[in-house]
């Protein structure tokens, strides 16, 4: 078999793949969705809840927005254990494989990883305070560094 029929072989396979995952998301769930990150201004979908997450990574997600001050009614959380529909259709909504998944906005941030380095880094603080979920912290006085 030729190196072209090979890839495109290959190539057949991934996209009915791609596709069959695609369907994991019907229109009524993905309507669902897109309500809940739309009318909410930070959405964690996660693996159980914040008082008892039932992932490491959820668990890590959830300390850091605490550490950062979010108000918990600031924040809406889904349980995708409770739904196997929204555990594989978030994946698909967002084009990202793992969970948990965290939007602000209206806008997909990331997952664990992401929102680790971005409060590290001092960018999530940044962003929370733009829109409006957190206060900005005053400066610290002279010689307090």
């Amino acid at each position: 078999m030729s190196f072209a029929r090979a890839g495109f072989r290959t190539l057949v396979a991934r996209t009915s793949i791609i596709l069959a995952q695609r369907r994991a998301l019907s229109a009524e769930a993905r309507k669902l969705i897109d309500s809940a990150v739309q009318e909410n201004p930070l959405v964690v979908f996660m693996k159980g809840t914040p008082e008892t997450p039932q992932c490491g990574f959820s668990r890590a997600v959830c300390q850091i927005l605490d550490v950062q001050g979010v108000p918990r009614e600031k924040l809406k959380t889904f349980n995708c254990l409770e739904d196997q529909e929204l555990r594989e259709g978030i994946k698909e909504y967002s084009e990202w494989p793992t969970i948990p998944q965290v939007y602000i906005k209206g806008e997909f941030v990331g997952g664990c990883d992401i929102v680790l380095s971005m409060h590290q880094s001092g960018e999530l603080e940044k962003l929370l305070v733009k829109e409006g979920l957190v206060p900005e912290l005053p400066p610290l006085p002279e010689g307090e560094k």
